[in-house]
């Protein structure tokens, strides 16, 4: 057999362990829903709620306490994730969170990690947001926490500065934070109350001058000419002088009410907010401190939603920033369907499960900006009605049409792409969540420390909507349900073609705002043009520029990887750093739209993926002939990638995600579209 004929029998036979992993794995009503990895900020601050607030720690303490322990670093720190050198922040609230639990503090591991803390400048170098957990116990005084008024919820949406103004997830998380930071509260630890305890003073240089600033000097902002970081700044102070408005007692009293009217608005009835973790956790401490009790429903059902988000395995229980059954689901139904799987069964089932969560309901924060948009779009998690996400409902277009053509002309991926077309941001491109939610000038805020509180347009949600698009308007409607959108969907696309042109980088590759990096960035966008590069001369310069690119930081073992630190360092070599079966993935998929499938670093890569799987065992239970060649002893074996590094992005720089599941679906897509490419090509 020739080499090319045994790699499409090698491609396929991993094919049929993939599919077989997927089925073993999918959930009764026919969805997917891997783990979603983060640091360990969420955990411990989990466990800073339950402890201020005398909930019971006896129980899952313990598990709590064996997880945090599994993620520390040999040098005592905890990092952003798994590759990151460590993070001063992250390790003091993991520490903290120990102390609580009760880990001594003489320990090993303890004393590693209070070593690393001091190293790297001590508690006074923490991010206002870790200030802020440390403050409601007294460890932090208030005064070196920015002024966060609760007037800000008054603020109507046509002024520059409000709360709409913020990306979803800092006001989902900044409206309860505004209560917080009105009642300042400090809460008992084990060694009392108290508003200057020494708790953790081991982990300061100076526990005698805790009122450490929290921003750089007016004096160098000026000298830095940051006009914006010096006007807030100056706010911030004249606020601080002001008491933080507190002065205005009616005025205080409307707010708050105006800002708890707000938190419980946005509860699901799951007892979710925003389905993800920041705000649910920020929610608990404002309503409570606003004279809500423990057994009221809105609280009830809060830590209700907030244990949902809890995975225990034999590592020990850890909490998850959100959850994707949405977003795992609709990229594995693309996965089995790129690799052809002849299970239609579990993909019709994927797919139903899926169209039921879209939302149609008459409300969600979008709409502050688009009122008269029809809404249609699908959000990423179980429960999180109010922020629709962008990114999920363009691949779930692809998953519907690829799942069942005819699909192209139905309600569900009408109403789906008619909401798309009304997100699209001036620039041409796309965001997540909102729409025209550029002003970067607000992360110049004091609180802002993480440069997250815009959301705007980026090239990998905006290559995918692409993608969307170009596959919709490529597959036949022969209902001429979708015509009339022809026009509106080719303006829009010319757009986005002109936004990625903008922001193609000089190397040829592209910015990934949701995934690492410049690979899942560039790979977006190849797999968006490819539908449009026979009638866009600006589609061919950006691809040829970009492919090069691509191969040019091709490993040697076959495959692709890249470091989160590119974040941090765009200048950094990508070459070289260890290979992921997901951004080999990634890579593949976009040179797969360009080249024939002989091309070498497309044989490379492929023969990367079939090496690293993994078998996982044999499926149990009922065997039909469609899983089979006949016998009971040719039974599939179940296979699948594992990637201990994370691949996803929250916040460059602050916050990364490892979806267990990308390393499954992602190479599943790869090794169908060679397959479907070596048919094509004979």
């Amino acid at each position: 057999m020739s080499k090319t004929g045994d790699l499409a029998s090698l491609v396929k036979d991993t094919i049929d362990k993939a599919t077989e992993f997927s089925r073993d794995t999918v959930h009764s009503d026919g969805h997917w829903c891997g783990e979603l990895k983060s640091n360990a900020t969420i955990t411990s601050e989990y466990v800073f709620l339950r402890y201020a607030f005398g909930l019971d720690l006896t129980v899952d303490g313990p598990s709590y306490a064996r997880w945090l322990l599994s993620e520390q670093n040999p040098d005592g720190s905890w990092g952003l994730a798994p590759e990151i050198p460590g993070d001063v922040s992250t390790t003091t609230e993991a520490y903290l969170a120990l102390k609580i639990l009760g880990e001594d503090v003489r320990s090993a591991p303890m004393q590693r990690a209070r070593r690393f803390v001091l190293q790297a400048g001590g508690v006074a170098a923490v991010r206002v947001f870790t200030r802020i957990f440390l403050a409601t116990f007294g460890l932090f005084p208030w005064t070196a926490v920015p002024q966060l008024p609760v007037e800000l919820i008054l603020l109507p949406s046509s002024l520059p500065i409000n709360i709409f103004r913020l990306a979803s997830w800092a006001r989902g998380t900044i409206a309860p934070l505004l209560l917080i930071c009105h009642h300042q509260p400090v809460y008992p630890l084990p060694n009392g109350q108290s508003a200057n305890n020494d708790y953790l003073d081991e982990l300061w240089k100076d526990s005698m001058n805790k009122n450490v600033p929290y921003g750089k000097s007016l004096w160098t902002l000026a000298a830095d000419f940051d006009m914006a970081g010096l006007a807030f700044t100056l706010v911030d102070k004249f606020l601080y002088q002001l008491g933080g408005l507190r002065s205005v007692p009616f005025m205080r009293a409307y707010a708050r009410r105006k800002c708890v009217e707000w938190i419980l608005d946005r509860q699901e009835a799951s007892g979710d907010w925003g389905g993800i973790f920041p705000p649910m956790h920020a929610s608990m401490y404002a309503l409570l401190l606003e004279g809500y009790r423990l057994d009221d429903e809105p609280v009830r059902l809060g830590f209700e939603a907030l244990e949902r988000f809890a995975w225990q395995d034999e590592q020990g229980k850890r909490i998850q920033a959100c959850v994707s059954p949405v977003w795992d689901t609709a990229l594995m139904t693309v996965g089995l369907c790129d690799a052809m799987s002849p299970d239609k069964e579990h993909l019709d089932r994927a797919v139903n499960w899926i169209r039921r969560r879209q939302i149609f309901d008459l409300h969600g924060d979008w709409r502050v900006y688009r009122p008269n948009l029809v809404p249609g779009g699908f959000s990423f998690e179980y429960d999180n009605t109010w922020y629709p996400d962008v990114d999920d409902t363009a691949a779930i277009i692809l998953a519907q049409i690829k799942q069942d053509p005819t699909s192209v002309s139905s309600f569900s991926v009408v109403q789906a792409t008619n909401w798309i077309l009304g997100m699209q941001n001036p620039d041409g491109g796309w965001a997540a969540f909102d729409v025209e939610n550029d002003r970067l000038f607000l992360n110049k805020i004091p609180f802002s420390d993480m440069d997250s509180l815009c959301d705007t347009s980026c090239a990998d949600i905006t290559g995918r909507i692409l993608e969307a698009f170009g596959l919709l308007m490529r597959t036949p409607d022969k209902s001429n349900t979708v015509v009339h959108l022809y026009p509106q969907l080719r303006l829009a696309c010319h757009r986005a073609i002109g936004y990625l042109a903008s922001t193609q980088e000089s190397n040829g590759s592209w910015f990934g705002r949701w995934g690492c990096n410049y690979i899942y960035g560039t790979s977006h966008v190849l797999c968006g043009l490819a539908y449009f590069i026979d009638e866009d001369k600006r589609a061919q310069r950006m691809v040829d520029h970009s492919k090069e690119w691509l191969k040019s930081i091709h490993n040697l073992d076959g495959g692709w990887g890249e470091s989160l630190l590119t974040y941090k360092d765009p200048s950094m070599r990508i070459k070289g750093h260890k290979s992921t079966a997901t951004q080999t993935a990634w890579a593949l998929m976009a040179l797969l739209a360009y080249l024939p499938h002989t091309d070498e670093a497309i044989e490379q890569g492929i023969r990367y993926l079939v090496g690293s799987m993994e078998i996982v065992g044999r499926k149990t239970g009922e065997w039909t002939e469609e899983m089979s060649t006949g016998t009971e002893t040719d039974k599939l074996d179940a296979g699948t990638w594992t990637n201990k590094l994370y691949t996803g992005t929250g916040f460059p720089n602050h916050f990364y995600l490892g979806y267990v599941y990308y390393a499954h679906y992602f190479p599943m897509m790869a090794l169908g579209r060679y397959v479907r490419k070596a048919s094509a090509q004979g």
